[in-house]
This record gives structure tokens, sequence and C-alpha cells, in this order.
């Protein structure tokens, strides 16, 4: 198991993404903390099954986010997952929305990688996994808070590689094009009222639109890709972006 010993903190992990890169992860004998919220008995069958950790912080505030980072200690696996949506045309996009979105999508990233680098510095070892989207290489209408954090995420990501380069401490992103998790479901309603559409006519004509394998991702997949980028064999692979996208952004 190759992360036998390693401490992983996934955050946004109580659902969707997130806990499918938790789980891939515990498979490979990680230490798991879990961020994210939820049904209190939800969570707890989680910890159980994964003998993990639970820290229910909010990372919207630079607050929650160090009480996280406080109570999770030193993690070697670092993988900013939570993440949030709103859609809306630029003039009605509420700036309260704005706000909450970078902060929870761009702003918490920073501050996490903030806060493990000395760990995986000192140790010689560490593996910092951003999980961005498509719209961070492209851009769709009605989401400019979503895409510009996105954006923003994979920036944060090549400035980290720059500067880890020579301590054995990696970080990429995964960016995903539609992946059928709650935050993705719950686009749909918001997206229906944005473009006077119909539930169907979302999903095929705006979320699989531009997705050339009609398929959407799985939550899965994205745990394999995560697993993979910590192996001995991907030390190499730093600063990158890394598609999985169903040739979305091949376009």
């Amino acid at each position: 198991m190759i992360l036998e010993g390693k401490r992983a903190l996934v955050t946004g992990s109580t659902s969707g993404i997130g806990l499918a890169i938790a789980r891939a992860f515990h498979a490979e004998g990680a230490q798991i903390v879990l961020s994210g919220f939820g049904e209190a008995d939800e969570i707890a069958a989680l910890c159980r099954e994964m003998d993990a950790q639970h820290v229910g912080a909010d990372l919207s505030s630079r607050a929650g986010v160090e009480a996280l980072m406080d109570a999770a200690g030193e993690v070697d696996v670092l993988v900013n997952n939570a993440g949030m949506q709103h859609v809306a045309p630029v003039e009605e996009f509420p700036v309260e929305k704005w706000d909450l979105i970078i902060a929870l999508n761009l702003t918490a990233a920073f501050d996490t990688a903030r806060r493990a680098v000395p760990h995986m510095k000192a140790a010689g070892w560490g593996r910092i996994i951003n999980i961005a989207s498509a719209h961070s290489l492209t851009a769709s209408p009605y989401k400019s808070a979503y895409v510009s954090a996105k954006h923003g995420l994979s920036g944060l990501t090549k400035t980290l590689a720059l500067e880890l380069a020579t301590d054995n401490v990696t970080a990429n992103c995964i960016s995903p094009a539609y992946v059928w998790t709650p935050l993705v479901e719950n686009q749909i309603p918001d997206t229906m009222i944005a473009r006077n559409m119909s539930r169907e006519d979302v999903i095929e004509n705006v979320m699989l639109e531009r997705q050339p394998t009609k398929k959407f991702v799985q939550p899965g997949d994205i745990g394999a890709m995560a697993v993979f980028l910590c192996r001995d064999e991907a030390a190499n692979i730093t600063g990158s972006n890394i598609t999985v996208d169903g040739a979305w952004t091949a376009q």
C-alpha cells in the first residue's frame, strides 16, 4: 500500500469527489482526515468505515481553515476539494456569493497549503492535489466566480510546484469536467432558471454539450488519479493541470 504511514487531509470529503478520494487513499493505507458537513450519523459511519478523523470547520473563513489545520495536525497529503457553485448572469450575480465562492474554492486552498507545506518540506515528501475543473482552463457563461476561482487555483498550483520543486513535494491540479456529484446535481435548478430550460435540456445541452464522450465523469475516476499522483513514479509530475474531462478541453 503506497500510503502506509502517511496522513492525508481531504477537504469536502463527506460526499462526492472528496469522499471518493478519501476512500481511495484509505485503501492504500493512509490515515484519513475528513473535512466537510453532513448528517452526524452519516459522518460517524464514514469515520468508522475508514478509521478516520473528522473536522467540521467552515472553510469559507480563514479562522475555519486555521481550526481545521490545527485539528488535523501534520499532513503528508493535502487535497483541496471543498467548493461550491452559483450560476447567474454577471449583472445579477450576488456579491456575497462571489465572496463566498472565492473564499472557499481558492483562498482556503492557499491557507491549507500555507499551513501544510512546512511539515512536508521537513519530512522530505509531500503531495498537494488541488481539485480544479475544466473551468480552470476554459469558461462558461453565468459562472463568473467559479471560473475565476478555478483559474486562480491552477495558478496557485503552478506557483507551489515551483517553490517546492527541490523538496520532493509535488503540487498538481486535477481538472474534471462534469462529475456526477451532489454539487453538480444542485447546479441544475439554477441553470434551468438562468437559461429557461428543462432539467433534461440542461443535462444534455449544457452540462454534456461540450463533453464529447457524453458521459459524466465518475468520482472514482478522480480518486484513482489522486492515488496515482501519490506514487513514487509521479514524483516528476508537478505543476501540471491534469484533465479528466471526456475531451472537453481538447476542443
